[in-house]
C-alpha cells in the first residue's frame, strides 16, 4: 500500500533529520533549483527520460519523496549505541558476502561500502578493481561539470543577426533540454525583435560548429541516445512527448531550425530559403536568447532518469570549460582532467563517454563511493545536485518501480542505477538504522539478465538498510 512507504520514508527521515537545523541545511546547496521542486512536482507530471535500458512502468504512486535534507541530515546525525568499528564491518560482511553471491549478479562481482562522515571502509571486495559502469559513471561526468561550470551556470541558445537583420543564424549552445516551449519563446523574440526594426523578411542558417568530431555515438544509431548536436529540440526525440528509449532523428539540428522557420514564419516573419547549415558570419549580432535550466537541474535529471543525452552534453560542456574540444575525445580528456585536478583516485579509469553506453568506460567501486563522498562534503557544495538527483528507491526515477512497499530500502536509498546486456550496476547513498549515511557502489559484470541482476543489487543496499 503506498501508505506503507509514505509511512517508511517519514519515519527514516525522521531519524535524520532531526540532526542538523533548518538553516544548516538550507545553506547547503542549491536546493530550489532541482531536485525538491522536482519531487514536489513528482505526482502531477514526470520528466520525459532518456536513459538505457531503464525503461520503466508508471504505477500509481504514493506522495512525492523528501529530498536531499533528510539525507544529508545523516551526515550529522546521532550515533546509536557504539559497537566497535571491527565488529561492525565484521557483521557487515557476513550480510552482504552471500548477498554479493548471488547468481543473478553474474562471475565478476565488485564491491565498497563507506561510512560518509567519516571516510572509513566498512566492507570492500574488489575495490580496486577498474569495471564496465554502464550509466553509473553519469555520477564522474555529473562531479566534473558541476565543478568545472559550476550549479549555477545556464547554457545558452542564441538567434545572432547581420548588422541590417536580414541575415539570421540560429546558433546551438549545446542545451539537450531546449523544447518546443523554449523554441517558442526564442521566436517570440525574435520576432519582437525583427519587428522592432522593420524586419519582415530573412534568410535563416543555423550554427551547430560549437561541437566537434562525430554526431554519432560510437554504438550507433540507438533509440536510447540522439546524435550528439550542439542545436537539438526534445532531445532529437521524434516524439518530444516519448519517454525512454524512442525513435530519434538523424539530424537533430535541422530539424530544430526548420521548426523555428515555422515558428518565425507564424509570427509574420518570412524565410527566403530553407534554413542552411553554416556558420555565423563576422559582424553578427546577438538578436535574441533563451537559456536552459541551471546546471544543477540538469545534473539532476541526468541521474534521476539516466538520461543519455543530458549526460554527453554534461561532457561536452566540461570539455568547452576546459579548453578541450567538444567531442567524444574531448569529454573524455576533460572528465579526466577535472577529475584529476580534484584528486580523486583514477588508477584504471577511463571515461570513453559521459554516458555510460560505451563499453571502453572503466570505473571502480572504491572511485565510486569517492565521489558520492566528495560530493557529500559540506566543503563543496557545488558538488551537492550529485546527491540530490540520485533516484529515490520505490519513489523516482529509474528506481521508481524497482523497490516493493515493505522493502527495508524503500525510501532510504538513493541511487544510481546502470545496466548494459550483461553489466548491472548500482551506487549511491543509503541512511542505516543508525543514521549514519553510507555511500555504497555495486558492479556487476556477466550477469545472466536484468531481470536476475537488478533485483539482486536492490537487495544489497536495502540491507544496508535494514
Amino acid at each position: 500500500m503506498p501508505e506503507v512507504r509514505t509511512w517508511q520514508l517519514a519515519s527514516g527521515a525522521a531519524v535524520v533529520g532531526l540532526a542538523l537545523a533548518a538553516g544548516a541545511v538550507a545553506a547547503a546547496g542549491p536546493w530550489d533549483s532541482g531536485q525538491r521542486k522536482a519531487e514536489r512536482q513528482w505526482a502531477a507530471a514526470q520528466s520525459p527520460v532518456g536513459g538505457a535500458h531503464h525503461e520503466r512502468r508508471r504505477p500509481e504512486g504514493p506522495a512525492p519523496a523528501p529530498s536531499a535534507p533528510g539525507v544529508l541530515a545523516a551526515l550529522g546525525a546521532p550515533r546509536a549505541a557504539t559497537v566497535s568499528a571491527p565488529k561492525a564491518a565484521a557483521d557487515l560482511a557476513k550480510v552482504l558476502a552471500p548477498l554479493l553471491g548471488d547468481p543473478g549478479l553474474g562471475t565478476v562481482r565488485t564491491a565498497c561500502v563507506v561510512d560518509v562522515a567519516t571516510g572509513r571502509r566498512v566492507y570492500e571486495k574488489g575495490a580496486a578493481d577498474p569495471m564496465t559502469p554502464a550509466s553509473t559513471i553519469k555520477i564522474a561526468t555529473s562531479v566534473a561539470a558541476l565543478s568545472a561550470l559550476g550549479p549555477d551556470h545556464r547554457i545558452p541558445t542564441t538567434v545572432v543577426a547581420s548588422e541590417d537583420a536580414r541575415s539570421l543564424t540560429l546558433v546551438g549552445g549545446g542545451d539537450p533540454t531546449l523544447d518546443s516551449a523554449g523554441l517558442r519563446t526564442l521566436a517570440d523574440r525574435t520576432a519582437r525583435a525583427l519587428r522592432d526594426r522593420g524586419v519582415t523578411r530573412i534568410r535563416l542558417a543555423y550554427d551547430t560548429s560549437l561541437y566537434a568530431g562525430p554526431l554519432r555515438h560510437p554504438i550507433g544509431p540507438n533509440v536510447n541516445i540522439s546524435p550528439v548536436s550542439a542545436l537539438m529540440v526534445g532531445e532529437g526525440r521524434v516524439d518530444e512527448k516519448s519517454t525512454g528509449a524512442a525513435t530519434r532523428s538523424g539530424d537533430p539540428a535541422g530539424d530544430a531550425a526548420r521548426a523555428f522557420e515555422r515558428l518565425l514564419t507564424e509570427r509574420g516573419v518570412a524565410s527566403s530559403a530553407a534554413p542552411a547549415p553554416g556558420r555565423a558570419a563576422a559582424g553578427t549580432k546577438p538578436l535574441a536568447r533563451v537559456l536552459s535550466e541551471p546546471l544543477s537541474a540538469l545534473v539532476e535529471r541526468a541521474l534521476t532518469n539516466s538520461d543519455n543525452d543530458i549526460a554527453e552534453a554534461l561532457a561536452r560542456q566540461t570539455a568547452l570549460a576546459t579548453g578541450e574540444e567538444a567531442s567524444f575525445a574531448g569529454g573524455e580528456r576533460a572528465v579526466t582532467g577535472q577529475l584529476k585536478r580534484l584528486g580523486l583516485p583514477l588508477a584504471g579509469a577511463r571515461f570513453a563517454d559521459g554516458s555510460g553506453l560505451n563499453r571502453e568506460d572503466k570505473l571502480t567501486a572504491g572511485l565510486l563511493t569517492t565521489l558520492l563522498i566528495r560530493a557529500a562534503d559540506p566543503a563543496n557544495p557545488e558538488l551537492r545536485p550529485v546527491l540530490t538527483g540520485l533516484p529515490v528507491a520505490g519513489f523516482s526515477g529509474t528506481l521508481q518501480s524497482r523497490y516493493t512497499e515493505t522493502s527495508p530500502g524503500t525510501g532510504l536509498v538513493r541511487a544510481k542505477t546502470g545496466t548494459l546486456s550483461g553489466v548491472n550496476t548500482l551506487a549511491g547513498t543509503v541512511v542505516a538504522p543508525d543514521g549514519r549515511l553510507l555511500a555504497f557502489a555495486f558492479l556487476a559484470a556477466n550477469t545472466p539478465s536484468r531481470e536476475a541482476a537488478q533485483p539482486a543489487l536492490d537487495r544489497l543496499a536495502a540491507a544496508l538498510a535494514s
